[in-house]
């Protein structure tokens, strides 16, 4: 019975569907920003692990050639 009624009091579905719009924007915005912070965070990864693959490459070859 209360779970009903504090559900109740945060739903509102607003009889003018203009009041839609600008939550639309604002989801299609954030929406956006978020896709394309998700894509930047994967290229910074890929830079970092190609460094980090160059770094372990020159430390074995260096490790080598003190061995030698």
């Amino acid at each position: 019975m209360h779970n009903a009624f504090i559900l109740n009091l945060f739903l509102y579905f607003p009889e003018d569907k203009t009041e839609y719009i600008p939550a639309a924007f604002w989801m299609i915005l954030f929406g956006t920003a978020a896709v394309l912070t998700f894509r930047w965070i994967i290229k910074l990864s890929k830079k970092e692990e190609e460094k980090t693959k160059h770094a372990e490459e020159e430390a074995r070859r260096r490790a080598e050639e003190n061995q030698s």
